[in-house]
């Protein structure tokens, strides 16, 4: 959930170890000479629950950078520990002359093909292609525009699919807060007025926080609320259809209308039940210069980019 913290279009971005990383990204980084961790901690979300690396001391050699001297060590002994910030490591590493290194290049490319051929749209199940719309999102709208969203498993085709063109377009939880991104779009949009601001939230993660619709409207924050309606708690239900499948306890959710919800603020609204439908929605949310609300209408089957509750209870 920092993916803009580097031009996710050039030619050495690779990917992020995030939820649901790349595979062969994460078998590069374990195969690698060496580990420099500038900035992250590494906890459960960097490292899959402590599974990419060996814990206490990683099978790659490791130097972490981070801003607090109790991170370093907490969990990997380093190699090399440095406490320090991000901007004042890096303005130390510009400060000397450091020579590309030829030797690497074939194998930059090489990740770089990677990363493209694993954030190139797949398909999912239902009438409503998710990951298209993300391409749609990517070729209309400025390099710019805020993306916030919070957590759920609805994210998971926004960080796999959206690409970041420019530093600090992305606002999201690293905690993994839910309801995070309706506020946070709201004052992005009132501090940035003149950027196309989009929250994407699943149905559950949207009524952690939709009375904040009501700031938006006071305050003509003309955020585009995207809320992926599957109607259920995805994450949650994917963890009790592959552990204990079938088994659901809790994860069903009883909707409001969400377009009457939001023309109770006397907000626009449109519903997206085909993929096309998307296009055009986006086109006048964006074009009415009001706050406004898409609803997306996933398949509840279509519970990750990788799998599907049928599968998993297959695999059951």
């Amino acid at each position: 959930r920092s993916q803009d913290k580097f031009d996710n279009s050039h030619p050495n971005y690779i990917g992020d170890m995030g939820i649901g990383a790349n595979p062969a990204l994460v078998a590069a980084m374990q195969q690698s000479d060496l580990l420099l961790v500038l900035g992250p901690r590494l906890g459960e979300m960097t490292t899959d629950g402590y599974r990419r690396l060996k814990p206490p001391v990683a099978n790659v050699p490791l130097i972490h950078v981070h801003q607090g001297a109790e991170e370093i060590g907490r969990v990997y002994q380093p190699d090399l520990g440095i406490v320090s910030s991000p901007p004042n490591f890096v303005a130390a590493l510009t400060s000397n002359n450091i020579q590309a290194n030829p030797a690497w290049a074939d194998r930059t490319e090489g990740l770089r093909r990677q990363y493209v051929e694993w954030n190139t749209p797949v398909p999912n199940v239902g009438s409503v292609q998710i990951a298209d719309l993300y391409r749609h999102m990517h070729e209309t709208l400025p390099a710019d525009t805020l993306f916030c969203n919070g957590a759920g498993n609805y994210a998971a085709w926004l960080h796999r699919f959206n690409r970041y063109r420019g530093f600090g377009t992305q606002l999201a939880p690293t905690s993994g807060a839910m309801g995070y991104g309706v506020p946070a779009a709201i004052a992005a949009k009132i501090m940035n007025p003149d950027r196309p601001v989009i929250a994407c939230a699943g149905d559950g993660c949207f009524m952690m926080s939709a009375m904040e619709l009501a700031t938006a409207v006071r305050y003509d924050a003309a955020v585009v609320f995207l809320v992926f309606n599957n109607g259920m708690f995805g994450t949650i239900r994917m963890h009790q259809e592959r552990e204990y499948p079938g088994r659901v306890s809790g994860t069903d959710l009883s909707n409001p209308d969400f377009l009457a919800f939001a023309d109770s603020f006397g907000m626009p609204s449109w519903r997206v039940q085909e993929t096309a439908e998307f296009a055009p929605a986006l086109a006048e949310a964006l074009a009415s210069g009001k706050p406004s609300l898409i609803e997306i209408m996933v398949d509840p089957d279509a519970i990750s980019p990788t799998t599907t509750i049928t599968q998993l209870r297959a695999r059951g």
